[in-house]
């Protein structure tokens, strides 16, 4: 349990979704208390998916072979298998929207116009966050909390032993682990106010080129990883 938890913690936290939302939040005036919120509603859902497990099983893993025990670890394979067939999805949309961004490029010489259309784009997201409350920040960070990771990660909490201090270090360590990035983020936002904006800009600008490779990797990494260990489980 503790190894899948920190592996799917892992790829939590690096998934680039919420992090580029961040940003956003962080950069807006505000932002500081805004990425506050975010974070609370963020470690709320994860407190609550778990909190919710352990009340389920009172805190004692079901007996191995049992139908809860094979049913978590049905629930496993599946949201593995979810997140292969969605990698794979995502990586032939990419292949198929940047085919026809060539051909649209191959059609039209005004470069410029291009640029400007995504800068004008980017500030109608900034100027939209710039509105926006801190109760919006953490509706954001539930709307954008990776809800299939978070159900592997309430999979694997069933195997939860509250007897013993392991199993409350492993969900601390899990929910820690898949708040790191936004953590360290505001973290840096409240010491280093202004080498974090310019910081923050440019890791939006890496995210907004490299977004779709680090969704399409990291859900085919953790699929892998759950249908490996799921199938493992169940014929063992």
């Amino acid at each position: 349990m503790v190894l899948d938890l920190l592996v799917i913690g892992l790829i939590i936290t690096l998934f680039p979704l919420p992090i580029m939302a961040f940003v956003l939040v962080v950069s807006a005036p505000r932002g500081t208390r805004k990425g506050l919120a975010f974070i609370l509603a963020w470690l709320a859902c994860l407190v609550t998916v778990i909190a919710i497990v352990l009340l389920l099983t009172g805190g004692q893993p079901p007996p191995p072979r049992s139908p809860p025990s094979v049913a978590a670890l049905a629930a496993t394979l599946v949201i593995g298998l979810g997140l292969i067939f969605y990698s794979e999805h995502r990586r032939r949309r990419r292949r198929r929207t940047a085919a026809s961004t060539d051909s649209a490029a191959n059609a039209r010489s005004a470069d410029t116009g291009d640029s400007l259309d995504s800068g004008d784009s980017g500030e109608s997201l900034s100027s939209r966050m710039d509105d926006a409350t801190g109760w919006s920040a953490a509706a954001l960070a539930v709307l954008l909390q990776p809800w299939g990771m978070v159900g592997a990660a309430a999979a694997t909490v069933v195997q939860a032993n509250l007897s013993h201090g392991a199993s409350f270090v492993a969900l601390m360590a899990f929910c820690l682990l898949a708040t790191s990035t936004l953590l360290a983020m505001e973290l840096y936002a409240v010491f280093s106010p202004d080498k974090a904006q310019r910081a923050l800009r440019n890791m939006r600008a890496w995210l907004e080129r490299h977004k779709e490779p680090a969704i399409v990797v990291t859900c085919l990494v953790l699929g892998l990883w759950l249908v490996g260990r799921s199938l493992y489980q169940l014929t063992a």
